[in-house]
């Protein structure tokens, strides 16, 4: 079964960290990362690049809207992300044991066709 693990930091949270300190926790996610394709249930991780990059695209009765980042209200981002091919109980052990535990909320989703309930 497919998960996605995705890391949701409060935003600015990068901003605020000094860029050794932010390469070093990459260097452990992507460890991370390595660990659990070398367990055979880790498909694919990469982390996301700052919001003040990101573009939202809106399209409402024909109308395409884009709105630059960084994103004021948002609360939290999408900090990274690690698809897994595994069980539900592999997944939350996965997510329990990742390094962004320590700092962000690594939410566990399957991947499933949208209309699923």
């Amino acid at each position: 079964m497919p998960y996605m693990l995705l890391v949701m930091e409060p935003a600015g949270q990068r901003e605020a960290r000094p860029i050794p300190d932010g390469q070093a926790l990459y260097d452990r996610m992507a460890q991370f990362g390595e660990s659990l394709k070398a367990r055979g249930i880790g498909k694919f991780y990469d982390s996301l690049g700052p919001t003040s990059k990101g573009v939202r695209i809106e399209k409402r009765n024909g109308k395409r809207s884009l709105i630059d980042g960084p994103f004021a209200e948002a609360k939290e981002i999408v900090g990274g992300f690690f698809l897994l091919d595994c069980s539900r109980e592999q997944a939350l052990e996965a997510a329990a044991a990742c390094p962004a535990a320590e700092f962000a909320t690594i939410e566990v989703r399957e991947v499933a066709p949208c209309w699923e309930k």
